[in-house]
């Protein structure tokens, strides 16, 4: 349905289940493979989630711990619904797993990578370029971690952390984290600081989001990203809330990490990038691979790479995306004979969601102008 010519029929991917929605979402950011507007279309699976009847989530849980519940779910994702709720008379957001997705998910994944392993035996070159197994094992990993709200507790312990241990050295006072009521909380049910605020998404789409805190954005999670190598791991604008020019990262069960090879190796690319310093982008890109080439397969590397980015120089970000720069050089990497490791994708993820944030935002935008005084920054 996603590569072929008919009408992607959304509620039909709904019905496939949580590993088609999670294909979906993935392919929303595929604009190296797909067009503009099925990737737009595909983005309506971060919001477009049934609920679920009150009664059949509601039920799962002990009510009697809350003064107040709202029976109408305030929120809604692929796997949990949040409703609002009093706790110890404190405005509280109850979310809840909608149900046992745990058996049938690992299903349906045995069954896909056992379809892409035919696939694979038949054009290997698709397992070099696309890494059809390794986005299965990645959609697997996040979504496991996800249908585990204990996983999400931990993983805010874990950006909280850091943000304690470096604030002093490194402002990161745009970011927040909602208090979780960890005493009533388990795998199945996570209670939390109501934040009266709205998603980015929301603003994204009343036009409402200031460009500024998208760049406050790119700040302080590249500080995690590419300064400490662990980070929010699916940072889409429904997992970012905004209240009182505070960024409160939201559902942050998907904990990604990276080697501080990839992570500076990275940072280093985005430099020369940002002053169009393409050949050094080559060397660095080079740098960053496990098995990295030379000779005759680098000169023809460095040469198609600077045709790669002959129009991206002043270019805004709805004339050139970054997003599809970024999955094409790896595919000209890859296709010269580099090999990166694993967590590549995941950073390749969050620089696609700013992207995507950016071009709703600020369409004349030139992102990696505006992004160079904090990757200077991050370098100290």
């Amino acid at each position: 349905m996603i590569y072929g010519k008919k009408e992607l029929n959304l509620e039909k991917i709904q019905r496939m289940g949580l590993l088609a929605i999670k294909i979906g979402q993935f392919q929303a950011l595929r604009l190296d493979f797909l067009p503009l507007e099925k990737c737009q279309k595909l983005s309506f699976l971060y919001r477009l989630n049934n609920d679920i009847p009150p009664e059949k989530v509601l039920n799962k849980i002990d009510r009697s711990i809350f003064s107040e519940l709202e029976e109408v779910p305030i929120a809604s994702a692929s796997v949990g619904q949040v409703h609002k709720g009093k706790y110890k008379g404190i405005e509280v957001a109850v979310k809840i797993i909608k149900q046992d997705f745990r058996k049938s998910f690992i299903k349906d994944v045995n069954s896909i990578r056992k379809f892409f392993k035919f696939i694979i035996f038949f054009y290997p070159k698709l397992s070099k370029v696309f890494d059809p197994e390794g986005i299965i094992d990645h959609i697997e990993e996040y979504t496991l971690k996800e249908i585990d709200l204990l996983k999400e507790i931990e993983g805010e312990e874990i950006l909280k952390n850091i943000y304690e241990l470096n604030n002093d050295k490194y402002d990161l006072s745009d970011i927040a984290f909602p208090e979780i009521y960890k005493e009533i909380s388990n795998s199945d049910m996570m209670v939390s600081q109501f934040i009266d605020g709205k998603t980015f998404d929301e603003l994204l789409n009343e036009k409402k989001l200031p460009y500024e805190t998208l760049l406050k954005l790119f700040k302080v999670h590249g500080f995690y990203l590419f300064k400490v190598g662990t980070f929010h791991g699916d940072i889409h604008p429904g997992n970012l809330v905004l209240k009182d020019d505070k960024i409160y990262f939201i559902d942050t069960g998907a904990i990604s990490r990276a080697s501080t090879r990839l992570s500076q190796g990275l940072l280093l690319f985005f430099e020369s990038l940002s002053e169009y310093d393409y050949e050094k982008c080559a060397l660095n890109l080079n740098k960053m691979a496990v098995e990295p080439i030379e000779g005759k397969k680098y000169a023809e590397f460095e040469k198609k790479f600077i045709n790669l980015y002959k129009d991206f120089k002043d270019a805004t970000v709805s004339q050139v995306s970054l997003t599809k720069k970024m999955m094409e050089t790896i595919k000209l990497g890859v296709n010269s004979g580099m090999r990166f490791e694993k967590g590549m994708f995941p950073i390749i993820k969050s620089l696609m969601y700013l992207d995507g944030m950016v071009l709703k935002c600020n369409p004349d935008a030139i992102l990696l102008k505006d992004m160079r005084k904090y990757i200077d920054e991050l370098k100290i």
